[in-house]
Parts: structure tokens; sequence; C-alpha cells
């Protein structure tokens, strides 16, 4: 009886013992399938850490410096257009301007671009310089007036420049030379700064709204400028000005291509 009972226990206990596995109390298991990877979950990396952690700081530091690099080249190339003039390219045909086109370029030569003003504060910087006119002075003060006459003598100009190229359908830009050489460029450069062309845009003329617009832009400066007041003098200094420094911005224009080239900026 009691041999009964013991072996009556024992097969109890081997069937009651240890209870089956939940399936979903071990993830290792499921039905022999393995579990898909969790969504964002990456598998472990193979390799050195040492030469992982080198590898992405090295990833990194050459994508900051060629952000840096072209962050350069861009900031270059802004600043090359603050100096040159409008132009069209030795592969592009002169094609008369519309009435549109030539209030475009008028806004952006006055009043637009930084370089309107740039080349305003440039000049009264030599004016402050030399001294002119004396009787203002030499601290800020000075600075502001020579820079608000500049200014005002500039816009003055620009401004019967573009109505008397207007009226007469002259070209205003700056066609670069379709020749090679130092010298016929130069040249070139030069001629463009008294000439230009017709509505035709084949025939040249001379620059008579261009000039025009430096006399008078020198005459009317006469009423702000101080005593003695000479506006045939100032007109004339305008125009020899004008002379001068139109023939330099084209020859800029003319070598923006080789001078962006020397400074790195790459087209």
């Amino acid at each position: 009886m009691i041999v009964c009972v013991l072996m009556m226990m024992g097969r109890s206990g081997a069937q009651g013992g240890e209870p089956p596995q939940n399936p979903a109390q071990n993830p290792g298991q499921t039905s022999g399938k393995e579990l898909p990877d969790a969504p964002g979950e990456t598998k472990k990396e193979s390799g050195n850490p040492v030469q992982q952690i080198e590898g992405r700081s090295r990833q990194a530091v050459e994508t900051t410096g060629h952000l840096a690099t072209s962050e350069l080249i861009r900031a270059r190339n802004w600043e090359s257009t603050w100096i040159e003039g409008v132009y069209v390219r030795r592969d592009q045909p002169l094609i008369t301007l519309t009435a549109k086109q030539r209030r475009v370029i008028y806004l952006r030569q006055t009043l637009t671009t930084p370089g309107a003003y740039m080349k305003r504060m440039f000049a009264a910087g030599i004016d402050q310089a030399r001294g002119v006119p004396w009787q203002w002075d030499d601290g800020w003060g000075g600075y502001a007036e020579r820079f608000a006459s500049r200014e005002g003598q500039f816009i003055t100009a620009n401004t019967l420049a573009a109505l008397g190229n207007a009226k007469l359908g002259y070209e205003v830009r700056y066609d670069k030379c379709k020749c090679d050489g130092l010298w016929p460029r130069t040249r070139h450069a030069f001629i463009r700064n008294l000439m230009t062309y017709d509505r035709s845009e084949e025939n040249l003329r001379p620059q008579w709204a261009l000039y025009g617009g430096a006399f008078g832009g020198g005459v009317i400066s006469t009423a702000w400028k101080p005593s003695p007041k000479n506006a045939l003098a100032n007109g004339g200094w305008a125009v020899l000005g004008q002379l001068g420094y139109g023939t330099l911005l084209n020859f800029v224009t003319e070598f923006s291509k080789e001078i962006n080239e020397k400074q790195g900026v790459r087209h």
C-alpha cells in the first residue's frame, strides 16, 4: 500500500514539476523563429572600436573642411562682384535692352547692390586722406560729409546718364572683348569707356550720356560743397574722374575671370 502511494507521488511530481516555458517570457525562442529587429535598431558594428571612432572623427573633419572651403569660395565670389560692372559675356550676343531691363540695371548700379555703396565709401576714404574739401574736418563727421557728397554726386550722374542713354537708345552694358591677348583686351576696355553701341547694337557712338551725366553730377554737387564754388571746375573734374574710373572698371570687368582665379575663386 505504501509502495503504491509512493509510486503515485513520483508520477505526479514528474508531470507537475517544472512548468512549460511561455514563449512570451523567453524572447530568445518563438516556435523556432527569430524575432525581427526592432524599428531603428541596428546590429552591433564589428571591428575595433578605437578605429571606428578615429574614422568617424576623420570623416567629420573632412566634411567640415569641405563646407568651410565652399563657403569661402562663395564669399569670394560675392565680394568679387562688388567691383565688376554689368557686362555681356564674350559668347553672348548683344540684344537691345527693354525699358524694364534698363530700370533693373540702373537700380543695380545705383542703389540695390553693396558695390554701389562700397565704391563711394572707398572714394570718400581717398578724399578723407587727401583732405578735400579742406573745410571739412578729418574725423568721422568729415568722412560722413564726404561720403554723402560722393553718393549724391554719383546718384545724380547715374540718373542723368540712364535717362540720356534711354532716350538715345545707347547700350549701357560692357561687352567683353571677343579677342585674346593682354593688349587687345586692354584697348577694348579703354575704347568702350569712350564709345558705346547705338540701338542697332552694331554701330559705335560716343558716350554722350555717360560723360554728360558725369559733368552734370559734378556741376550739381557744387550746391552742397563749401566755398569757393566753381561749377565748371567741379564738372570738369567729374569728367576726368569718369575717364579714369570708367577705364579701370572696364579693365577689372574684362579680366574678372583671371582676377578671380588668382584669388582662388572657381567658375
